[in-house]
């Protein structure tokens, strides 16, 4: 599976910045209102330094990182949910992701405009909030008579939709997010969020600042990055990144920050395969089992699943090769229902 994530944002916010930084893609950057009018889409390597420790151990040049989609969609304006701007077109794109990414500006710059006229991060993420709910709410009451109608019918099913779509459009008509998806629908405000702050040099390292946004924006997942910095590092070598990055007291980069927290909030994580043909991550859900892992690798595997052999990254990289973590005793054979963990090294056996 590769997770797919919209960039979102208030224009002229550094969506396209960042979005440049982070695919090292070149979509347009201009300091005016819908300078993307389409969707601009880049798939990424997720980040992920065993891969090439793995690749050393078996002494292959082929390396296959789990990839994220990163779509970069047109600015978005209050009044867009009743088709200001670029209206329900740019909302459509957001239903297509399974998380967005709403960036928001905390940066200060007199040469970029803000469409606002000042900058105020909580107003921004209220006024995106508000124009995803009122096209939620739009999308509902389009689709509740449908299943009202159905209901009638006393199907429990339908009986349990309407009670549910009623539920949720109660909520959104008193200012809430949805909280909860209706089946058949994408709503907006029930994806998962990461709240992207863009901001400079010396906000980034604002201990007290980050700690006062994310709190701002809690229970939701916040990262903090400066997408002038990142636009600045596209075209450096990874030890060039790090030292650039540690010049200015930042740790990670704007994609590690993103896809981590996205894993984290979407319950995602990696299993590893290995051999000498190429070494490679996969992603799947948190609390899946061999065969649901298997099936992401082909369908035919977990139709067929058998067994698994499995060893944890770090045994094999301690020990060095397959053959003494075996003598070790620290290859498993697991069943059907064995639960996958981060970082796992799986060999699936199918007998299809």
């Amino acid at each position: 599976m590769s997770l797919k994530i919209g960039v979102v944002g208030l224009a002229n916010v550094g969506k396209s910045t960042l979005f440049n930084a982070l695919t090292h893609a070149h979509a347009l950057a201009a300091n005016y209102p819908f300078a993307t009018i389409e969707p601009n889409t880049g798939v990424v390597a997720v980040p992920d330094a065993r891969l090439q420790v793995l690749a050393d151990i078996y002494e292959t040049e082929k390396i296959v990182p789990a990839t994220v989609e990163f779509v970069d969609i047109a600015g978005l304006i209050a009044g867009a949910s009743k088709g200001e701007g670029l209206g329900n077109k740019f909302l459509a794109h957001i239903r297509e992701c399974e998380i967005i990414c709403h960036v928001v500006r905390v940066f200060q710059d007199s040469n970029i405009s803000h469409i606002d006229d000042s900058v105020n991060p909580k107003r921004d993420i209220e006024t995106v909030e508000t124009e995803l709910a009122l096209a939620d709410i739009e999308t509902l009451q389009k689709f509740l008579p449908k299943i009202q109608r159905d209901a009638k019918s006393g199907e429990k099913e339908a009986i349990a939709s309407v009670e549910k779509a009623e539920r949720v459009l109660a909520r959104l008509e008193k200012g809430e997010m949805a909280g909860e998806n209706v089946e058949g629908l994408q709503l907006l405000s029930a994806k998962p969020v990461v709240v992207t702050f863009n901001m400079d040099e010396k906000e980034l390292v604002d201990e007290g600042l980050r700690r006062e946004l994310a709190a701002m924006v809690a229970p939701r997942a916040s990262v903090f990055v400066n997408a002038k910095l990142e636009s600045e590092m596209v075209d450096m070598g990874e030890e060039e990144r790090r030292e650039f990055l540690e010049s200015y007291g930042v740790e990670e980069d704007g994609l590690g920050q993103l896809v981590r927290v996205a894993y984290e909030t979407l319950g995602l994580q990696s299993f590893l395969t290995a051999g000498k043909r190429e070494v490679r991550a996969w992603t799947v859900r948190k609390g899946a089992t061999a065969p649901e892992a298997a099936g992401v690798i082909h369908t035919d595997f977990a139709r067929g699943f058998v067994a698994a052999a499995v060893c944890k990254y770090d045994d094999l990289v301690k020990l060095g090769s397959e053959k003494a973590v075996k003598e070790a005793g620290l290859m498993r054979t697991e069943g059907k229902d064995y639960v996958v963990q981060e970082g796992d090294i799986i060999e699936f056996r199918s007998a299809l």
